[in-house]
């Protein structure tokens, strides 16, 4: 072997971007966690198989849990209808000018010059 000649390293691949998605498109893998799975693709922004069954909205949430977001959006349309009366019911009156003195001596100042 000449030193210009590379060695191939036994069990190093590059993959690229686009095979892994390729690869996630076709099956799940099975050397990953299926944690790992999903989070890879949504990295690589590669669809689940079609075969894949789809995630129910909410899993994992109890009856408990899911009441108390009920109640915490309820409370929060509640207080956001409660600010907007209370803005509306003081509606601010249109400013009037105070009258001042300095104003009125600047005023008639320039005038004079006029």
């Amino acid at each position: 072997m000449t030193s210009m000649e590379t060695k191939k390293k036994p069990g190093v691949a590059v993959v690229t971007e686009g095979t892994a998605q390729a690869a996630l498109r076709r099956a799940p893998a099975k050397e990953l966690a299926p944690e790992e799975d999903k989070v890879l693709r949504m990295r690589l922004g590669a669809a689940p198989p079609r075969a894949a069954p789809l995630e129910k909205a909410g899993a994992g949430r109890s009856d408990l849990e899911i009441e108390l977001l009920a109640y915490e959006i309820e409370a929060h349309l509640r207080w956001k209808a409660h600010k907007a009366a209370q803005i509306g019911a003081r509606a601010t009156p249109a400013i009037t000018p105070m009258p001042s003195r300095t104003k009125e001596k600047i005023i008639r100042a320039l005038r004079k010059k006029a």
